[in-house]
């Protein structure tokens, strides 16, 4: 739900305030002097208040649905309170006939939808209808009520899915919708919260400012202290149509299952979503998702999370902070896309704990230019062990791994564990394969969902429930960011914040996936880790280096040594100072070589001999500091080590110190903690080659 003003409407300033407000002042509470006063509210205290509201039709939902909740007594609704099908089965089983008359509105509504649809294609004039067509679908879903409206915007932000036409229809549901009678929103608040309206706000608008599938919002002041807030307030009768719908759905998913012999159980996607519908439902619980979503995300940069007022809100009326702006998919700032696709791998990886309604409506681009959240009623968890297995899938899409991502499809949820995994890895190629040669930056949703639709009903792949509404997390946004650049890849965006998280996390799981990746048959493989760490650092380098491209390798040396000496870059520090040692040691094996060959009865005794492996070391060696330096020769780093002579492993003694050079004049730019720790990595690098060389002595004495 949209808590917008148009910028013009400020109806707290000194001028609009008599006219655009219901005020409650002790000296003249009832005598307020409004213009075109047409209507009179009653208070439960019998008391009258004059209020300035213009006559309007009855909302469509009601005008159109109202018998659904009409035809269920108070109590009966307020047994549905929390998603229950055996409970929503017990009230709607006994009213054969308030089942036969929703389906049938519902199918007769598509119904002739559809069929006009298909005649258009006969009459070949599909195109000169579209717009009508989308109107009229739009007026549909918004006479069927809220559970309609809610799955119309589970896809009204994807233009690269849906027509323009229909998005320009359906966005309109997002917070467009007709207001339901002021009169009955105010006897709800007074309801709920169990006090007349002047003693919890001193002002309240007459109307509301926007309307929503499942309430409206009004702006008001609090009377204890003054603070502007937004005040939603539920829609009469949702929770009895909601479950009517959701009771009527879940019929059919079981029904399409049987049918078309789906693998997914369709009702379990159906029961996931309708549980975070009636969560959403209940606004006590919303306001403490918003208090927890403001504590984990409201300190992250350019991010704005509302307050909420717990004691003005209830379980029908909810209370927040006041949030100006614009909504974002109005708005050309790709910048604050970005904000919000770090904000959601944030959500979903970090803690689990996520925004799974992100719709436009619920993000606006604030005054001050950051992105702000609204609407908590719609959340999601992500379990800790499907966080790692998503990490890991995404790893092993970019490193083309597709034996370990069959392993992270099972994981997952999406592939049976009888699957036959290498059938599975063909398939999963030959789907994945061309998204992925595009590269990362490109990777996209659509890309990705290429074959797989065969792919899936060939290989019984499920989908769980809890997947769809983290993919839409992420869906939401690609679609606003491609209104605004068609080329933008919000997989592409996102990576960057895995590589981190594959680089800093301590869970085991994903430390041995990440040593598993490293090293390739033994070797490590640098261009892997210069590739994450790159990565991990480009969403803030970018930021970071407008207007300062001179300074553009500098600061990345910088950012890079910082985060290999801090504490979340000790297990990536340990491998590096495991790998320098094995190349210095092999260094020192070939300077040591190369020197006795050149004194004289050199042949008289043997010299040291390295090995392959020595070589390999010294050529990782010669990669790190070129990779530290960020002076990296690309035609060089894939020199074949087994093909390098002597005399080119010691070449590389006096090139690779040259190189490493520029990364001294950083190190004074350092952190003070980053820099005691930068002291500590001599002598540890002295012990650990102290022990090489003693291994080695004592295996050429015994072996």
């Amino acid at each position: 739900m949209s808590l917008l003003l148009p910028p013009s409407f400020h109806p707290f300033t000194a001028k609009s305030k008599s006219k655009s407000l219901l005020s409650f002042h002790k000296s003249d509470i009832f005598t307020q002097n409004f213009s075109l006063i047409p209507s009179i509210h009653n208070f439960r205290s019998s008391r009258t208040i004059k209020i300035c509201a213009k006559t309007r039709e009855i909302d469509t939902f009601t005008k159109y649905s109202g018998y659904v909740f009409e035809s269920v007594r108070d109590s009966e609704a307020d047994a549905i309170v929390d998603y229950n099908v055996s409970k929503i089965a017990s009230i709607y089983g006994k009213k054969p006939f308030l089942l036969l008359r929703r389906l049938f509105q519902i199918s007769t509504s598509l119904g002739q939808w559809f069929a006009l649809r298909y005649i258009d294609g006969l009459m070949q004039r599909s195109d000169q209808m579209f717009k009508i067509r989308a109107s009229e679908l739009r007026k549909i879903l918004a006479e069927l009520g809220p559970a309609f409206v809610k799955i119309a915007q589970a896809v009204s932000s994807r233009p690269d899915v849906i027509p323009p036409a229909y998005i320009n229809e359906l966005s309109m549901l997002q917070d467009r919708i007709t207001p339901f009678s002021s009169e009955v929103a105010f006897n709800t608040i007074e309801q709920e919260l169990g006090l007349p309206l002047e003693m919890v706000f001193s002002e309240i608008s007459p109307e509301p400012i926007a309307a929503a599938s499942l309430g409206q919002v009004y702006q008001a002041r609090l009377r204890d202290s003054a603070q502007i807030v937004a005040v939603k307030v539920q829609r009469p009768g949702v929770q009895a149509a909601i479950s009517l719908d959701i009771y009527i759905l879940r019929f059919l998913a079981g029904v399409v299952r049987n049918v078309a012999k789906f693998n997914t159980d369709l009702q379990a996607v159906v029961d996931e979503w309708a549980l975070s519908l009636f969560r959403e439902m209940d606004y006590r619980e919303e306001a403490q998702n918003g208090l927890k979503f403001r504590q984990l995300y409201g300190s992250l940069e350019d991010v704005c999370v509302p307050e909420m007022y717990l004691k003005q809100s209830s379980r029908r009326v909810l209370t927040m902070e006041w949030v100006e702006g614009q909504k974002l998919a109005e708005v050309n700032d790709l910048y604050l896309v970005e904000v919000g696709v770090y904000c959601s791998l944030t959500q979903l990886l970090e803690y689990g704990f996520y925004h799974a309604d992100p719709h436009p409506g619920n993000l606006l681009r604030t005054y001050d230019g950051k992105l702000a959240y609204l609407d908590f009623g719609m959340m999601g968890e992500f379990r800790p062990e499907l966080r790692d297995g998503f990490i890991e899938a995404c790893l092993h899409l970019v490193n083309r791994d597709y034996d370990a991502l069959a392993e992270d499809f099972v994981t997952l949820g999406l592939l049976p564990p009888t699957v036959q995994k290498d059938a599975a890895t063909e398939a999963l190629t030959g789907v994945f394969k061309n998204a992925v040669d595009k590269g990362v930056r490109n990777l996209s949703f659509g890309d990705l969902s290429g074959n797989l639709g065969r792919t899936m009903y060939k290989f019984k792949f499920q989908i769980p429930s809890y997947f769809s509404l983290v993919i839409r997390s992420l869906a939401v946004l690609e679609g606003i960011a491609i209104s605004l650049n068609p080329d933008y890849k919000v997989l592409g965006s996102s990576y960057p914040w895995i590589a981190r998280k594959v680089l800093t996390d301590s869970s085991p799981k994903l430390r041995s996936s990440l040593q598993a990746l490293l090293y390739k048959e033994g070797v490590f493989r640098v261009d892997l880790l210069e590739s994450l760490l790159s990565e991990s650092l480009r969403a803030k380098t970018e930021r970071a280096l407008e207007g300062q491209a001179d300074r553009g390798s500098r600061l990345v040396i910088k950012q890079t040594l910082q985060f290999m000496l801090n504490e979340k870059g000790t297990f990536i520090r340990e491998i590096l100072i495991q790998e320098l040692a094995k190349g210095l040691d092999a260094l020192g094996l070939a300077t040591t070589s190369a020197a006795m060959s050149r004194l004289p009865f050199a042949t008289s005794f043997p010299l040291p001999v390295m090995s392959d492996e020595d070589l390999i070391n010294l050529e990782t060696l010669r990669r790190l500091m070129l990779f530290l330096s960020r002076l990296q020769n690309n035609d060089s780093s894939n020199k074949e080590v087994n093909n390098m002579s002597r005399e080119a492993a010691v070449g590389i003694q006096l090139a690779s110190v040259q190189e490493i050079i520029p990364i001294f004049s950083t190190i004074i730019e350092l952190a003070p903690e980053s820099r005691e720790q930068l002291l500590l990595l001599p002598a540890d690098l002295a012990g650990r080659l102290v022990s090489r060389a003693a291994a080695r002595t004592v295996r050429n004495i015994f072996l």
